[in-house]
This record gives structure tokens, C-alpha cells and sequence, in this order.
């Protein structure tokens, strides 16, 4: 926890509670049903949280923008990025009931009234979104295609709509064909070396109606 205060000092009373009570939530119902590894669950702070406020560094969601996490598995990044900004709606989907059993009893534990979740493909999905983003579901053209014509025509921030993506090792083969691909190294906001290759890859998308 002391991680996530010394990245995020502004936090509220709430907030902080809010991250404090994660882990506990988390080691209880992974022992029910298993969805963070043993050794990442006692670094959660560490390996999950800060990894996936990792996107926030990048871009800041302004209240009454709707971010779509694809693949949240247990919440990552879906949940953290949603006690971080409790005024944007955050809706969190994966095709495996049983994770997405976790994220609804985790949320409701913590509170959190700005997530929906849906236990189904991304594709079945309507609905079109701000930003899109995940934690390394599939390689950038799958992604790309999974999440075709869900991006909301008008932007809201300064930066335009698009997918924000967290990565890691070498993406130069991947990303060849996204010239308006920008990559953001999490070694230049967070300094421990869990973060030495992981990166935030940002790509503009165009609405489709």
C-alpha cells in the first residue's frame, strides 16, 4: 500500500481505504477461486495495482468518460483505475464466468458503484467507449479486431480515443504496422524494476458508424 501512496499522494480518505482493503479482498476469494498467481498475490501492490495504475500515468480519465477494460480477468486493470477515478464509468469484460464472479465480489466489497461487468466475448459487446484498455490479452492486431467499431465518435480529452495497453518486452514486430502507435516506458514513473520492460502502448482509433 505504501507503493501506491508514494506514486499517488493525493488520494482521498476513501481511496486509500478503498486500496487498503483490496488485498485482503483478493487473498480471500483467490482462495476460492484462483485468479492471481501465489507469488504475484503477495506483491498484488506491486505486480497488479500499480501495474495497471500504470495507465494513469499516461492519461487521465475526466468524469463521465466510459473506459472498457477487455480480458479484466480478476479487475486488472478495470478495478484499481476505478477507485483512482470514482466519477468514470469503467466496464469490465471477460468470457470466463468464474473471474468475472471475482470482479463483481470484489467491487461490491470495495464499494465501487462505477463498474458493470459482463461475463461474455468482447466482440458480443455494444456499446462504444473513450478509451479501451487491457493488460496483454493478445497481440496489438487481434486486440485491434476484438474491439473493432467500439470507440465513441467525439473525443473528450486531449488525447484522442483510442486503446491504452499494457505491455511488455519488445514490441517493434508487433506494432510495425500502427505508425501512430506511441509506446510510454512505466521506468520513467515508477522506479522498482518489476518495471524495467513493461511499457503503456497508446493507439489512436477512429470511430466507426
Amino acid at each position: 500500500m505504501e507503493l501506491i501512496r508514494k506514486y499517488f499522494p493525493d488520494l482521498s480518505d476513501d481511496q486509500i481505504s478503498k486500496f487498503e482493503k483490496l488485498e485482503e479482498l483478493y487473498k480471500d476469494w483467490n482462495l476460492k477461486i484462483n485468479v492471481v498467481s501465489r507469488k504475484d498475490i503477495d506483491e498484488i501492490y506491486l505486480r497488479h495495482v500499480l501495474h495497471s495504475l500504470g495507465i494513469a500515468k499516461v492519461q487521465e480519465f475526466k468524469p463521465g468518460s466510459k473506459i472498457l477494460d477487455v480480458g479484466t480477468g480478476g479487475g486488472f486493470p478495470g478495478i484499481p483505475l476505478a477507485i483512482l477515478f470514482p466519477e468514470t464509468t469503467f466496464h469490465l469484460v471477460d468470457s470466463i464466468g468464474k473471474k468475472i464472479k471475482v470482479v463483481e465480489e470484489v467491487s461490491e466489497g470495495l464499494g465501487l458503484e462505477n463498474i458493470k461487468t459482463f461475463n461474455q466475448r468482447v466482440e458480443e459487446l455494444s456499446g462504444n467507449y473513450d478509451f479501451i484498455v487491457s493488460r496483454a490479452v493478445a497481440i496489438m492486431p487481434t486486440f485491434v479486431r476484438w474491439v473493432k467499431g467500439k470507440i465513441a465518435k467525439d473525443s473528450q480529452h486531449d488525447r484522442r480515443n483510442g486503446i491504452l495497453y499494457l505491455k511488455g518486452g519488445d514490441l517493434s514486430e508487433e506494432l510495425k504496422d500502427y505508425r501512430t502507435a506511441e509506446i510510454f516506458e512505466l521506468s520513467n514513473f515508477f522506479e522498482e524494476d518489476f518495471f524495467d520492460t513493461k511499457k503503456v502502448v497508446y493507439l489512436p482509433m477512429k470511430y466507426k458508424g
